[in-house]
């Protein structure tokens, strides 16, 4: 089962995604800039395959609900996320304010 839900942060607006598969959940938020996302996230993939895209992406480990990933320090971040101010250790919901 997929489910979008619009949230709020800091009065900003951004679309919580979770989708649960066999097995596993994977968790991501949003906006047009970036997102954050649970351990699925492959951040070297990202900087090295995909550097082209310049990708604003951070990962957080562990997480099992999308309030669990808003308040999980990011255990890895895109090199195009670092040039926004976000940086490991960081909790998601400060790196997504970092995205507006």
């Amino acid at each position: 089962m997929v489910t979008l839900t619009p949230i709020l942060i800091g009065g900003h607006p951004y679309t919580a995604v979770t989708v649960r598969l066999p097995k596993t959940t994977l968790l991501t938020v949003s906006n047009e800039k970036g997102y954050i996302m649970c351990g699925a996230l492959d951040v070297g993939l990202l900087n090295n395959v995909l550097a082209d895209r310049k990708i604003v992406a951070g990962r957080a480990v562990g997480v099992k609900t999308i309030e669990q990933l808003l308040k999980a320090p990011l255990e890895s971040v895109t090199l195009e996320a670092e040039t926004m101010g976000i940086h490991v250790g960081m909790i998601g919901e400060d790196a997504l304010l970092k995205m507006v």
